[in-house]
């Protein structure tokens, strides 16, 4: 459980996944980052999705002189088009999709050789277990376990389209006949036309640098209307500013209607071929609607791996447990905006000692309590998302069930809150469902009223968390909780 509802927002996630979203090259991975990237429990599927991570980190590092193009083409919408029969994909469609699944059979290859080159290293040793274990992307290998690739559709669409995604002239014999015929038609009118220009350019009745051009699908001759008559022919149509008409010439009519019916014949074909090849795609939508999910994961891991490489975020030790020990930690948030002027970041070692599970932090106004929180707050909360932290490498981060926040001020005049009364509101439900898997935030706890009635009051809270066990960070300026932290087993004091 994650409270409150804008908890995201609070501890800054809501500008990470920003962030990352920018870093995407494709809807795909961007709808991974709004769906699909949440709070986790799961020790085991943390764990898997940090190496993940981590391997695709490996991966774009070590294999950027391989022979492949990620190419992350959301085809969806054609996928759902063409599930009725008779219906067909596009050209553009086809060469997408075609770009696609060939992102997922190169990035299978690369894995597979990767997986093949170490168990070469192995000298014999025929033990699955033990392939398993020396492959060089497992989990990357495991993520792609359950996606189909299409290596010999992908040589169906480059058989009829070209590397510019227009459908071949070899595409059928049909379709290479019409094109043919097509071709000569428009050499023959290029040649009559070229007659006709030529003798009127010789009796004046045109300019020198005139050329055919096409209207309307038709081969014509610019002419200045006061001419218009001296060549026999169409008016077709006129240009914008009324100095130039397009005739033409009757020799050229015929010829001109036969290239229109051979466009129609042609694309009659293009459209049967596309056809043809639609029903081939059409039994393997539903598989290539999910290597189009897997498509946007890669997408979401490489943005991953480039915001980890800004941020210079790292994988700490995860243990299956709370835990909270965070070295050189610091928010990536503070340390853009810090950059931007020019300033250094100021890390942060944030841990609660062995038998310890109540931090108390204490200093001074504006020097970075709160700040200390949010980190905590953002990066325990980026860690069970799945995703690498900036910290050092000695760092070790647990899992929680659960994470509360209690910071800001949520004065409501709407619902008649005070601020103190809103903090209060929070801290109640805060109580209510929090338990020895917790991890709680409380920031400058028993502020906004009497400073004796204050600091009892969070001496209250902090003893009602200390009894359920949760773990807790908590900022105050109350000398009182110092002493009370000195003085109380479990709790430990700290400073900012």
């Amino acid at each position: 459980m994650i409270y409150p509802y804008n908890f995201e927002k609070k501890i800054g996630f809501d500008e990470i996944r920003t962030l990352l979203k920018g870093r995407c090259i494709s809807t795909l991975g961007t709808e991974w980052v709004d769906n699909k990237l949440t709070f986790m429990k799961d020790f085991d599927l943390i764990r898997t999705n940090l190496m993940e991570a981590k391997e695709m980190n490996r991966f774009l590092t070590e294999e950027d002189d391989c022979d492949i193009e990620l190419n992350f083409f959301d085809i969806r919408q054609a996928m759902m088009r063409i599930k009725p029969e008779r219906t067909h994909m596009e050209e553009l469609e086809l060469f997408d999709l075609k770009r696609a699944l060939k992102t997922i059979v190169d990035f299978t290859d690369v894995l597979d050789k990767g997986s093949d080159e170490d168990e070469e290293e192995e000298e014999g040793d025929n033990d699955d277990a033990s392939k398993e274990a020396s492959t060089r992307y497992p989990a990357l290998k495991a993520m792609m376990s359950d996606v189909k690739t299409f290596p010999l559709l992908i040589k169906r669409i480059e058989s009829v389209l070209n590397k510019y995604g227009k459908v071949k002239d070899t595409a059928s014999n049909e379709l290479l006949t019409i094109r043919h015929s097509l071709e000569q038609t428009v050499r023959g009118i290029s040649h009559s036309l070229r007659s006709i220009i030529s003798e009127a350019q010789n009796e004046g009745y045109i300019e020198r640098d005139v050329s055919p051009t096409l209207r309307d699908g038709r081969l014509v001759i610019p002419v200045a209307p006061a001419l218009k008559r001296k060549i026999k022919g169409i008016i077709h149509d006129e240009s914008a500013t009324g100095k130039t008409v397009f005739i033409e010439p009757t020799a050229v009519v015929e010829a001109n209607n036969r290239i229109r019916e051979l466009k129609a014949a042609e694309r009659r074909e293009i459209i049967r071929i596309l056809q043809e090849l639609t029903t081939e795609v059409r039994p393997h939508i539903q598989d290539i609607m999910f290597s189009q999910i897997v498509l946007g994961h890669i997408d979401y891991l490489r943005a991953l791996s480039a915001f980890s490489n800004t941020f210079k975020a790292i994988f700490p030790t995860l243990v299956p447990h709370p835990m909270l020990s965070l070295s050189q930690a610091y928010h990536p948030l503070l340390q853009q905006s810090l950059e931007k002027h020019g300033k250094k970041m100021v890390p942060l070692d944030v841990t609660l000692p062995k038998n310890k599970k109540i931090l108390l932090i204490s200093g001074p106004n504006a020097g970075g309590k709160s700040v200390c929180l949010k980190t905590v707050g953002l990066l325990q909360y980026m860690i069970q998302c799945g995703m690498p932290i900036p910290v050092k490498e000695n760092s070790v981060v647990g899992i929680f069930d659960d994470i509360f926040i209690d910071i800001g001020d949520e004065q409501s005049i709407a619902q008649s809150l005070s601020t103190f009364s809103s903090h209060m509101v929070n801290i109640v439900g805060i109580l209510k469902e929090a338990d020895d898997e917790s991890l709680i935030l409380f920031d400058e706890l028993g502020a906004g009223t009497d400073p004796v009635e204050g600091a009892a009051l969070a001496a209250a809270v902090i003893e009602s968390v200390r009894g359920m066990g949760a773990q807790v960070c908590a900022t105050t300026h109350y000398a009182e909780l110092k002493v009370y932290a000195m003085t109380t087993p479990g709790v430990e004091n700290a400073s900012c």
